[in-house]
């Protein structure tokens, strides 16, 4: 395992240089002087002189070559000396240290909430299949998945927390939830532990379910799928001959083996957990790593653009790596090695 493990991790070194050129290149193409677009932006139509777009220009690097210029970002993001965000001056290091906390409570709750979900209803639907639950809870599956999420989020924000067809009269909402925010704009500070739990948990219901049911419809077609599979092997087979009860078969023998699309879909998704969902952290206005990815490439902000997309392709690249490894616990008969399992 060590060797495959070594193996992969040098193959990571030409794809992060791969990515971040790739990002760094189309940033320049969209928008190739960048100071210019930003002071357009935060100044309003009041001009600047010439000479201090130079220094600017200077103080940024962007004066340079390309190279040159890629070469510096990547030699920081190397060191660790993430630099400072272009908009305000601010250390890049303190805008992630903000946002991803709030990116990783969100899509850690969003993610748990599906596998509990989506696991025993997979289990469920294979055992079942054909029957009219079966095909009841596949037709209601498909169209949860077929929702948008911006819509799902818009709906909920205009039915359950504007207040004009639900009011529930709590903490002064005119809804029933909040319409903003991951928690109390004014006075969270002042409350108590057991209050700042509720607080957030009460702000966060409507963006974790909005992340959850789409996650929770594809993971339990996956569970189905791989059950089934499952199933129809010899020695399912041969443990019902041996008299095993049914549920015995199901969670003792079928249940494991059928995990594997499922671990492939966690390490697939733990990108997602940690970068955020620009879309859904948009609509209710939580300042996690979507959001702030999403302010950066408006901007433009090249230094905190190229630093995100460098940490999620890091992140993607250790995700992949956890699921080969998963593999092998979950499943004896997978090796990493190449050699084939007796």
């Amino acid at each position: 395992m060590l060797p495959f493990v070594a193996r992969r991790l040098t193959w990571m070194i030409p794809t992060f240089f791969g990515v971040t050129l790739v990002c760094f290149g189309l940033m320049r193409m969209a928008n190739a002087d960048p100071i210019t677009a930003d002071l357009q932006q935060g100044l309003s139509g009041r001009q600047i002189s010439s000479e201090a777009l130079e220094h600017l220009r200077k103080l940024y690097d962007l004066d340079k070559p390309w190279h040159v210029q890629y070469g510096k970002l990547v030699g920081r993001l190397v060191t660790f000396d993430l630099g400072n965000r272009w908009q305000d001056g601010r250390p890049i290091a303190e805008v992630l240290a903000e946002a991803l906390p709030i990116t990783l409570l969100l899509s850690f709750l969003s993610m748990a909430l599906a596998y509990l979900i989506a696991v025993p209803l997979g289990v469920f639907s294979a055992v079942k299949q054909h029957s009219l639950s079966d095909q009841a809870l596949t037709v209601a599956l498909f169209v949860l998945y077929s929702l948008p999420s911006f819509w799902v989020g818009t709906m909920f924000i205009v039915f359950l927390a504007s207040g004009q067809y639900v009011s529930c009269g709590f903490q002064g909402e005119p809804g029933c939830f909040p319409l903003q925010g991951w928690h109390a704009f004014s006075g969270f500070d002042q409350m108590s532990t057991g209050e700042k739990i509720l607080d957030v948990a009460w702000h966060l219901v409507l963006p974790v379910v909005t992340l959850t049911y789409n996650a929770f419809a594809a993971l339990s077609r996956y569970m189905r799928a791989g059950m089934l599979e499952t199933l129809r092997q010899d020695f399912i087979r041969t443990a019902r001959a041996k008299g095993l009860s049914e549920r015995s078969v199901i969670f003792g023998h079928a249940l494991r083996n059928s995990l594997i699309p499922i671990i492939t879909m966690f390490g697939l998704t733990l990108p997602q957990l940690i970068s955020g969902s620009v879309i859904v952290e948009s609509i209710f206005g939580i300042r996690g790593m979507g959001f702030v990815a999403l302010e950066a490439i408006r901007l433009p902000d090249y230094p905190l653009v190229i630093t995100i997309v460098a940490f999620t392709s890091v992140v993607t690249m250790v995700g992949i790596l956890v699921s080969d490894l998963l593999y092998a616990m979950v499943d004896p008969r997978i090796r990493l090695d190449g050699s084939e399992a007796a």
